[in-house]
């Protein structure tokens, strides 16, 4: 179980606050504003963002003393991150071990990584020979080898087409339900929630709200998410 406990970030004059508590294994999308502070909680959670008070609990265990290093936590970005003179297979390879030659059986761990993701055949090319969609499978196939319980994901299909955006999607959730992974996944689509997410949460005015069932909410939303949303949201 991840709980936030009134945690409280200060990043530059932006303070963000908030509790929840989310089960282990769910899906949870987080929308609101841009600048309110979803990407923010996704860094406090991740730890890349100091905390100026409360708690990070996962499973009882408090994350908040704890380097990004050392937390069960994966993040995915919206640019995916990939290191241009590296291979795909190197890419992924990054997320086991950085600095260390890696066992046959993690190599091994890798390639099944590859071929979950649709690469299988393309560990060899650099990210420039890849198109947008399979960049972003080699980004999710390094998350994948992390093996974190907590998959964390900042927009890293915004740049993607409606199709392949939901092509992803479907493919993140099914990696995370295989993995039994916890997900939180910032988006500004609700449409994206729709399809992936089973709870909501709501970030507004540097406030996070506690995840609510997904189809509850936007079917009717509060009067932050509203204003959000548009006036026909609910409708």
């Amino acid at each position: 179980m991840l709980k936030l406990e009134t945690m409280q970030v200060q990043k530059g004059d932006f303070h963000l606050s908030g509790s929840l508590q989310i089960a282990a294994g769910t899906r949870v999308a987080v929308i609101g504003p841009s600048g309110a502070g979803k990407s923010t909680l996704l860094e406090a959670i991740a730890g890349f963002q100091p905390l100026q008070s409360g708690r990070i609990l996962w499973n009882g265990d408090d994350l908040a003393g704890k380097p990004p290093g050392k937390r069960p936590v994966a993040m995915l970005f919206q640019d995916g991150n990939l290191f241009p003179h590296l291979t795909v297979r190197q890419n992924v390879r990054l997320g086991i071990g950085a600095n260390r030659r890696l066992s046959a059986q993690e190599d091994a761990q890798v390639s099944q990584a590859l071929k979950r993701v649709g690469l299988g055949d393309m560990a060899d090319r650099k990210p420039a020979a890849l198109s947008g969609g399979q960049q972003s499978r080699a980004a999710l196939a390094r998350v994948l080898v992390q093996g974190c319980a907590l998959l964390l994901l900042d927009e890293p299909f915004a740049a993607l087409g409606p199709a392949l955006k939901a092509e992803m999607l479907d493919l993140v959730a099914d990696i995370a339900t295989e993995c039994g992974a916890t997900l939180l996944m910032v988006s500004h689509d609700p449409q994206d929630a729709r399809r992936i997410a089973e709870q909501v949460i709501l970030v507004a005015e540097a406030v996070i709200s506690p995840p609510a069932p997904t189809a509850m909410l936007l079917d009717n939303p509060p009067p932050a998410l509203r204003a959000y949303l548009g006036s026909d949201a609910g409708d």
